[in-house]
């Protein structure tokens, strides 16, 4: 499919606890629109590199990639508030909108995926993911979010996604012509 270009270019945030399903979500997006997707957890687990260096590594190819003008996806640090807000001063700044996608799953089937070793998760432990879930901040009313479940299927997800992206472009309307007076018989009549 041909990229996703939307008049003013987006930083799709994905935000939820961990297991929701934003991984699965963002990597079919992704590849649905050619669209650039950056995870710190995945070039971390992908190249062997220490958490904190790959965050800073998306950091950088986060500055880089918001001067393309195309929309992206961005799954890095978004559980609390004040990181969710750093990104989305920086992509204003940018001329990017932002979209938080807060992926909603049961903790019990979220904990059950997090904590599954396969080859690309990387395995979290119990106490990891009952952390990670007391760090985690919802999103509030001042941030601009949609939600999908994480137990629906992708054609759904999607078709919610690109239904705010769509409702939300700028739509152009036409002024109505100035009426013009109709000169009949020396006489000026509007038409209304």
């Amino acid at each position: 499919m041909k990229p996703l270009t939307p008049s003013t270019p987006h930083v799709i945030m994905m935000v939820g606890i961990p297991g929701a399903g934003k991984t699965a979500f963002a990597e079919h997006f992704a590849k649905t629109f050619s669209a650039p997707y950056l995870n710190p957890r995945t070039l971390s687990f992908s190249e062997s590199i220490a958490t904190d260096i790959a965050k800073k590594v998306t950091s950088a190819f986060l500055e880089e990639l918001l001067k393309t003008n195309r929309t992206l996806l961005y799954e890095g640090p978004t559980e609390t508030k004040a990181e969710r807000t750093a990104i989305i001063a920086r992509a204003k700044k940018a001329g990017y909108r932002t979209l938080l996608v807060w992926v909603q799953t049961e903790p019990v089937e979220a904990k059950r995926r997090a904590t599954r070793r396969t080859e690309t998760n990387t395995h979290m432990s119990a106490v990891e993911f009952k952390n990670s879930l007391e760090t985690f901040q919802v999103p509030t009313e001042t941030e601009r979010f949609i939600v999908i479940s994480g137990r629906h299927t992708y054609a759904t997800q999607l078709k919610t996604v690109l239904k705010n992206l769509v409702r939300e472009q700028p739509t152009t309307q036409v002024p109505p012509a100035p009426r013009q007076p109709i000169v009949r018989d020396g006489r000026n009549i509007t038409v209304r």
